[in-house]
């Protein structure tokens, strides 16, 4: 079921673009939507994961480096029978996490200089094993694309009002009106990005259960979130961008206020008594 509904989602958002380009060229404009969509989709396959990487000054670790983090992700990835994935830390003082790549044999986990400072290791494991929950369930690539048509539609939605295109219209036209081209300009990056919050949501809730299950105890992960959630309004991650909220364990901007308004992640309550029922 999930899995429909993100291939529905993603759909949409596509469409959603297609419907943009029309408006904005007619034919032509649907033509041009269509291959900016290609266009972003094949960028975000192959080069997601390096982008986002150095978006957060990530650095890779090794063995040596980082001895605890590389023990339990081998440990994981070897139960989940996925490769060992590449391995960095970010330096920044917030607890959170990331998982990013195109399929589990091009994956990569970040994790926080805070998160490792902070956690037990019963409690990093469950946050580790969220991440490889992500990689395992090509998560990170369907959260990529969305993220990037979302931004894509932004984008096109901007295009629209600032620099109108003919093919086939002028801007004489009835139908091209400065109020149609501002609510363009609101109402379609809005919509892109509501559409882009469902896939992040209902994917959350899913890489906790199989987190869970792959540890063998849920409460390992609901620790953590626990301590995540004390400290997202107190620590506050310097780098984060909205383009890549819905990629972390919790949401990196919670402690902004208007940023709150459209959370890429469910309420961490719900996901934590989500956790709890397993015990039952």
């Amino acid at each position: 079921m999930n899995t429909m509904k993100t291939a529905v989602l993603l759909a949409a958002l596509t469409g959603l673009l297609l419907f943009i380009g029309e408006l904005i060229g007619g034919r032509n404009g649907t033509l041009a939507a269509l291959g900016f969509a290609a266009l972003m989709n094949f960028g975000a396959f192959f080069w997601s994961d390096k982008i986002v990487l150095s978006m957060y000054r990530a650095r890779p670790v090794d063995p040596t480096s980082a001895p605890e983090l590389h023990a339990i992700v081998s440990k994981l990835a070897m139960k989940a029978g996925i490769p060992m994935p590449r391995l960095y830390v970010i330096p920044d003082a917030a607890l959170n996490a990331f998982a990013t790549g195109r399929s589990p044999s091009h994956a990569a986990v970040a994790a926080t200089e805070g998160i490792l400072r902070s956690l037990s290791q019963e409690e990093l494991e469950g946050v580790l094993a969220h991440e490889l929950s992500h990689v395992l369930n090509r998560d990170t690539l369907i959260s990529t694309v969305a993220a990037t048509l979302a931004g894509a539609i932004s984008f096109v939605a901007r295009l629209a009002y600032w620099v109108p295109i003919g093919g086939g219209r002028s801007s004489d036209d009835e139908g091209r009106s400065p109020l149609g081209g501002l609510l363009m300009l609101i109402l379609a990056p809005l919509a892109a990005m509501l559409i882009q919050l469902a896939v992040s949501r209902s994917r959350e809730y899913d890489a906790d259960a199989s987190g869970a299950r792959l540890v063998g105890y849920p409460n390992g992960l609901a620790n953590a979130l626990r301590k995540l959630q004390a400290a997202a309004g107190q620590i506050p991650m310097h780098d984060a961008n909205p383009s890549t909220a819905h990629l972390f364990i919790v949401n990196p901007l919670s402690g902004r206020s208007l940023m709150g308004l459209f959370s890429t992640h469910p309420p961490l309550e719900k996901r934590i008594a989500r956790l709890m029922a397993m015990n039952h």
